[in-house]
């Protein structure tokens, strides 16, 4: 005896108890919404805010502020003192943005995160 399809509420077609293909929609639902909930979360523990900013553009300040957490060498990441003000550092993230931090002495601390744009048209920590 041939088993037939059943038709479901949603309007998909099979044999079990339940439409699996959306049941299997509501946990992708479900699962995404939860790592946008992690990313969301993880934006606490940031010393400066980088809400604005691309997910690459995140990782890779996140990721260059703990290791100068652990050693202030700055010019490991390329990063240069400016001109008109020596304490304050501009570190390139990419091509588009530019970390901008200050040196303390003993250690290098973040400030923000500007575009490129942002950089050459104005001079950052001049106005501190």
């Amino acid at each position: 005896m041939a088993r037939r399809k059943k038709k479901f509420p949603c309007g998909h077609q099979g044999y079990g108890q339940v439409c699996h293909k959306c049941q299997q929609k509501e946990s992708d639902r479900v699962r995404r919404k939860r790592q946008r909930q992690a990313w969301e979360e993880s934006f606490r523990y940031d010393p400066i805010d980088l809400k604005h900013l691309p997910k690459n553009v995140v990782i890779k300040t996140r990721r260059i502020i703990s290791q100068l957490r652990q050693d202030s060498n700055y010019r490991r990441f390329k990063g240069k003192r400016l001109r008109h003000n020596r304490s304050i550092i501009s570190i390139p993230i990419n091509r588009d943005y530019r970390l901008i931090c200050r040196d303390e002495g003993a250690q290098v601390l973040p400030e923000t995160v500007i575009s490129h744009q942002d950089y050459n048209v104005c001079k950052p920590g001049s106005a501190k």
